[in-house]
C-alpha cells in the first residue's frame, strides 16, 4: 500500500499535540472520570491522545493496525497492540474508558467496532467516540477523480445523495446524527451526550492569527446553537448499562 493509498483507507494520525486536540480532550474530560481509570484507545495513532491520558491514569492501552505507528505509540503508553478495532485481544470488561478519536469511519465494519468497544467495557464504563460530520462542508478526507486519489479539504462532497458521494469518497464515511447513534443499536450503551464540535484551526492561527482566533470564536460560539450541526466532528459519550441476571 502506498503513502497516498494508506492515507485515504486508514487517515493520518495527529502528528503534532495542538490546542484543538487539547480542547477535545478537555471535552472528554468534563464528561468522563479518568483518574485511575483504564482506558483503551482504539486506533491510537502515534499515541498523542494516550499521553494526554496519563496525565490522569497509568493504565493506558492502545489498539494501532499499523505496526510503525503502534510502535511509535509504545512509547506513550502501557502497552500497545498492533490489532483491528473489529477484533479486540482482550477479555470483556478490561477497560473503564473506550476512546476512539476520527477512526471509526475507516474501519470495514463500524458496527462490529462498536459491538467489540462494548464488550470490553466493564459495567458503568464509557464509550467515546469522535467521528465526521456529514453536514460539514468539507470532505477532509479528500476524494478519488477517475481512479485518482486527491488529498485535501473538498467542499460539499458530503452533500451529495449517497451514490455520487460514495464515488467520491468510497474510502471513508461520514455520519448524520442518527446514523452514528444506530451503531449503538441494541447494545447495553446508555447514550449520555451527543453534540457537533468545530476545528481547532491550529494551521490558520499559524499563519494568521486574526483570522484564526476570529474562526474559533465564531464558530465554537455556534456549537451552543442549532448550528452545531454543521461543525467538523460528532462527539459522543454512551456509558455501558449494568445487566442484571435473570431471577436477581
Amino acid at each position: 500500500m502506498s503513502p497516498s493509498e494508506q492515507a485515504a483507507s486508514r487517515g493520518e494520525p495527529s502528528y503534532v499535540w495542538r490546542a484543538g486536540q487539547e480542547r477535545r480532550f478537555q471535552m472528554v474530560r468534563r464528561h468522563v472520570p479518568l483518574e485511575g481509570r483504564r482506558v483503551l484507545d482504539v486506533g491510537c495513532g502515534l499515541g498523542l491522545y494516550m499521553a494526554a491520558f496519563r496525565r490522569h491514569t497509568p493504565y493506558v492501552y492502545g489498539v494501532e493496525i499499523e505496526f510503525e505507528r503502534a510502535r511509535e505509540a509504545r512509547g506513550r503508553a502501557a502497552g500497545v497492540v498492533v490489532a483491528r478495532a473489529e477484533a479486540l485481544p482482550f477479555a470483556a470488561g478490561s477497560f473503564d474508558v473506550v476512546f476512539s478519536h476520527e477512526v471509526v469511519e475507516h474501519v470495514e465494519d463500524d458496527r462490529q467496532m462498536v459491538i467489540e468497544a462494548c464488550r470490553v467495557l466493564a459495567p458503568g464504563g464509557h464509550l467515546v467516540l469522535f467521528a465526521p460530520n456529514r453536514f460539514y462542508f468539507f470532505e477532509t478526507h479528500g476524494f478519488y477523480w477517475r481512479g485518482r486519489y486527491h488529498f485535501g479539504n473538498i467542499p460539499l462532497i458530503n452533500y451529495l445523495p449517497n451514490p455520487l458521494r460514495n464515488r467520491l469518497a468510497p474510502h471513508v464515511r461520514a455520519y448524520t446524527v442518527g446514523g452514528l447513534r444506530q451503531l449503538l443499536r441494541g447494545l447495553p450503551l446508555r447514550l449520555l451526550h451527543h453534540t457537533q464540535v468545530y476545528p481547532g484551526y491550529d494551521r490558520i492561527v499559524a499563519r494568521r492569527p486574526r483570522l484564526g482566533r476570529l474562526l474559533r470564536a465564531v464558530t465554537y460560539a455556534l456549537e451552543r446553537t442549532p448550528l452545531r450541526r454543521l461543525g467538523l466532528s460528532h462527539f459522543l459519550v454512551a456509558r455501558k448499562e449494568v445487566q442484571l441476571r435473570p431471577g436477581l
